[in-house]
């Protein structure tokens, strides 16, 4: 519908449409009548006449469709979690989460006092967002004491069993090849979504890499001492990188939790008062093979940070299952090339023990891969990172209970610290803040009443 108005020296022609209004404005020399021009409403019948609302219908039309009344309005619907299941079930996840009414468990409140649907949607918020962080969270404990079985059971299958670092490296990356069901039933692409081939592909190598130098170092220092240094490279380095790649910074707390766990685990990697007080000339061999695993070590935490960030940037499309198929087939072909390159000789399980271990060692790390990078998807890599340096006493203590040995005093001080800063650093993400809920609340409400939606 059409209607043309004239203002002083002004025409302007409104159209208007169920869903737009669109005014056009032209300046013309002051209105004078002219014979045969005069101001035309279709009517009903007329040619141009589309059912279209009257100015009333329009303005009333506007008022169903506005966000601030799916917002405020009652309906009477039964609540879920995010909102009413029959009405939101074709919605978006936020719409859904923008659309939830102010009624109770038994229908329409019948008042709409200020705030109170909204105290009743952030408290939903407020438990789904706490129940994802603690699913999480257990996720990277799981994780953790993973990864620290997987450091006592490689240290078993090479010390007991003679099977070398690599060889372990090799046969856990073929058994997680069976992760390619995951993208393939969800009908995905196990290589990558289109465009993000190569991304992918470097995470693979990166990761790859990270576990070759890892494994190798092994072979030149105590598994201790490799896996000390390894994560306190890998929690370091992905906190620099994040924020040089991705400018993603860690807050004051969390910052502080995490240097309190690296002085833990520095404390870890002190000698022992016998190795300082030997005054035994230094064999150079011993001296720079020690070198070169400490080296291995230090540059398979670079690695590993660099994998660490880049799947955080790629989070939103590759999937965990995706990503572990992706660690599998790069290690399938970056541990033979270490295997040759370093002449370490092909072993296999000589028994049913051995074998045994092998598969648990696969199935531990999968586990971890899967704990860890899951948490990838919701927190920042230097605190993945950071929780992952449980794996540290939790080894200790696996291999106290198998062979007991004394650890020095600097060790215990160290793994104290580290378990204490992981602790603080769970209890700091999960127990909720005081006034946090008033702070949101209030957040809510300006932009409810705020003119721009």
């Amino acid at each position: 519908m059409e209607s043309t108005h004239l203002l002083g020296g002004s025409k302007k022609r409104v159209k208007i449409h169920p869903h737009t209004v669109t005014a056009k404005y032209a300046t013309q020399t002051s209105y004078s009548p002219q014979p045969g021009i005069h101001t035309h409403f279709p009517q009903p019948g007329d040619d141009g006449y589309d059912d279209a609302p009257s100015f009333e219908d329009f303005g009333s039309f506007l008022e169903e469709t506005s966000d601030r009344k799916k917002l405020t309005e009652n309906k009477g619907w039964p609540r879920t979690l995010f909102g009413s299941r029959d009405k939101d079930k074709d919605m978006p996840l936020k719409a859904q989460a923008l659309g939830g009414g102010e009624e109770s468990e038994g229908g329409p409140s019948g008042t709409k006092g200020p705030g109170k649907g909204v105290g009743q949607q952030l408290a939903s918020f407020g438990e789904a967002s706490v129940s994802a962080s603690r699913l999480t969270w257990v996720g990277l404990i799981g994780a953790a004491l993973a990864h620290g079985c997987l450091i006592v059971l490689t240290r078993l299958a090479s010390e007991q069993f003679s099977l070398g670092p690599l060889f372990l490296l090799l046969v856990r990356s073929i058994v997680q090849l069976l992760s390619v069901a995951v993208p393939l039933q969800r009908g995905e692409n196990p290589f990558g979504p289109e465009g993000y081939h190569l991304r992918l592909f470097c995470y693979g190598v990166a990761y790859s890499f990270s576990l070759c130098c890892a494994y190798t170092s092994l072979t030149f220092v105590s598994p201790g001492d490799a896996t000390t240094t390894w994560r306190l490279a890998t929690t370091a380095l992905s906190a620099t990188l994040a924020f040089l790649l991705l400018e993603e910074r860690l807050g004051l707390v969390d910052g502080i939790t995490i240097a309190a766990g690296l002085c833990g685990l520095g404390l870890v990697l002190l000698p022992a008062a016998d190795e300082n007080a030997s005054d035994s000339p230094t064999d150079p061999v011993v001296f720079w093979r020690c070198a070169f695993g400490w080296s291995l070590s230090a540059l398979a935490g670079l690695w590993m940070a660099l994998a660490l960030v880049s799947y955080r940037s790629l989070k939103e499309r590759v999937g965990v299952g995706t990503a572990l198929f992706t660690v599998s087939w790069t290690g399938c072909l970056l541990a033979p090339a270490s295997m040759a390159l370093l002449q370490e000789g092909w072993s296999w399980p000589s028994n049913s023990t051995a074998l045994v271990v092998v598969l648990a060692l696969a199935a531990c790390s999968v586990v971890a891969f899967l704990g860890m990078t899951h948490a990838l998807t919701r927190l920042h890599p230097a605190l993945v990172s950071a929780s992952q340096s449980l794996e540290v006493p939790v080894a200790m203590l696996l291999h106290l209970a198998v062979l007991p040995l004394a650890p020095s005093s600097a060790e215990v001080v160290g793994n104290i610290m580290v378990v204490l800063s992981v602790l603080w650093l769970v209890a700091m993400k999960l127990l909720p803040s005081r006034g946090g809920g008033r702070r949101q609340r209030e957040e809510y409400e300006e932009i409810l009443d705020s003119p721009i939606k």
